[in-house]
């Protein structure tokens, strides 16, 4: 049995003020305003060369995003019995220092005069790369603690930064909305850490580990506002113009045939027909990862409803069938089932990119490039994991015991009255309290 360090009151605070301390100094070296006389660099430095007309045009997409990061991904998790709090609350932590870390790394090549200049697509950006940290926070939810989270933010961010200059800087990739760069990436790095962190007194489960009528019905808040902005996710660092309302248009529709497959997928895998809630929650939102890479790609509507058809049966059928093979036979505990929802449609819209860009459906894209872009993104994300799990595993860190897993309580002050109810519930003792009153 490991020991377990789990008493977080210097541990904690001592970490988040050194990484914040840090962080300051370097945007005091490095960061300024853009003042507009210098562009370019970020996600897609080839889609970001058209200067916005104004400084602030992009705004109403960043705020978009923003929603997505913080409303959409937080309450996405809040699934769990008792562990809300958690996903929702480490969630705002994990992407408040994230944004910071990826706008320094992201733009760290593309220094103009030694200085990065601030710019709303900048900030998007920085966004996206905090993305890529709560897809792996999915896989390993209700096991780890808020050190070793802003441990794995620190360590993914930078390697999630590296690749992403690999894949769109030196091979040139196109990946408008981020199927590979960022959901595929998230996915693999994440389950490379869970399989790493494997918890044999799990495997058969764990009370905590389920969902009540309520938290499921929060979780639908998240998917609703994933859904609703989706759009501009894979359209926010488009070239301004066609390219643009293309994302847009495509996103859109791939969303809405992804929505009626996942429907339809759930009816028919589930007993008696009925519909799971935990595939409307998720697979609903797996077009808009699958139409990514190809979200600016000439590939018509009805190409985006044929990826989000078929992008809504495999994350259907992955929750169904594959999930519980992961645990059992790989060992892989993934909680959120983020292989469902961001690796297999992130692989999806890596392929679809493949064969969009075999197709001339955007000038000046490779297949060759595109197929590099995936293997890359695949490759630093499992050994990326790996060599983050084996750092996370330290027991200094305070990772719960098992008994403690998918409970706020270890790390959050819970109201009593909701603790109290809890434990009758499980010790069904309700008359030795009436006796004690």
């Amino acid at each position: 049995m490991p020991a377990y360090a789990t008493n977080m009151r210097f541990k904690f605070p001592i970490l988040a003020l050194i990484l914040e301390a840090v962080t300051i100094v370097l945007y005091a070296v490095f960061v300024v305003y853009d003042t507009g006389d210098a562009h370019g660099g970020g996600h897609h430095a080839d889609q970001n060369n058209t200067h916005p007309t104004t400084p602030m045009t992009l705004y109403p997409m960043f705020q978009d995003v923003h929603v997505m990061i913080f409303i959409g991904f937080g309450f996405l998790m809040t699934f769990l019995k008792r562990y809300g709090f958690s996903s929702v609350g480490v969630n705002l932590l994990l992407a408040a220092f994230g944004l910071q870390w990826g706008l320094l790394l992201q733009n760290i090549w593309h220094l103009h005069d030694g200085k990065i200049r601030v710019s709303i697509d900048r900030m998007i950006n920085a966004d996206f790369s905090t993305a890529t940290v709560l897809i792996s926070f999915g896989a390993v939810l209700g096991k780890t603690s808020p050190v070793q989270l802003l441990i794995m933010t620190l360590l993914e961010i930078t390697i999630f930064c590296i690749n992403e200059h690999v894949v769109v800087e030196i091979l040139g990739v196109s990946d408008v909305g981020a199927s590979m760069t960022i959901h595929a990436f998230g996915a693999y790095f994440g389950l490379s850490v869970a399989r790493v962190l494997y918890r044999p007194g799990l495997r058969n489960g764990h009370d905590k580990d389920g969902s009540v009528y309520h938290s499921d019905l929060f979780a639908m808040i998240g998917t609703v506002f994933l859904w609703m902005f989706w759009p501009s996710f894979n359209s926010a660092i488009a070239d301004p113009g066609d390219a643009q309302l293309r994302a847009v248009i495509n996103t859109y529709f791939t969303l809405a045939a992804c929505t009626l497959a996942a429907y339809a997928t759930s009816s028919l895998v589930e007993k008696k027909g009925k519909l799971d809630m935990v595939h409307i929650q998720n697979a609903t939102l797996a077009g808009g990862v699958a139409v990514g890479t190809c979200a600016d790609m000439d590939i018509q509507p009805f190409g985006a409803m044929l990826i989000g058809t078929i992008a809504g049966i495999i994350s259907t059928v992955g929750f169904k069938f594959l999930t519980p093979i992961l645990a059992s036979k790989l060992g892989i505990q993934d909680t959120c089932g983020v292989h469902n929802l961001h690796g297999m449609p992130g692989i999806l819209g890596g392929l679809a990119g493949i064969v969009a860009a075999a197709l001339n459906k955007k000038n000046g894209v490779s297949a060759a490039h595109q197929a590099g872009g995936l293997a890359s993104s695949l490759g630093f994300a499992l050994v990326g994991g790996l060599i983050t799990g084996l750092i996370m595993k330290i027991p200094f860190l305070g990772q719960p015991p098992d008994q403690n897993c998918f409970d706020d309580s270890i790390f959050w002050e819970v109201p009593e009255e909701e603790e109290e109810t809890e434990e009758r519930l499980t010790h069904g003792d309700f008359s030795q309290n009436k006796a004690e009153a």
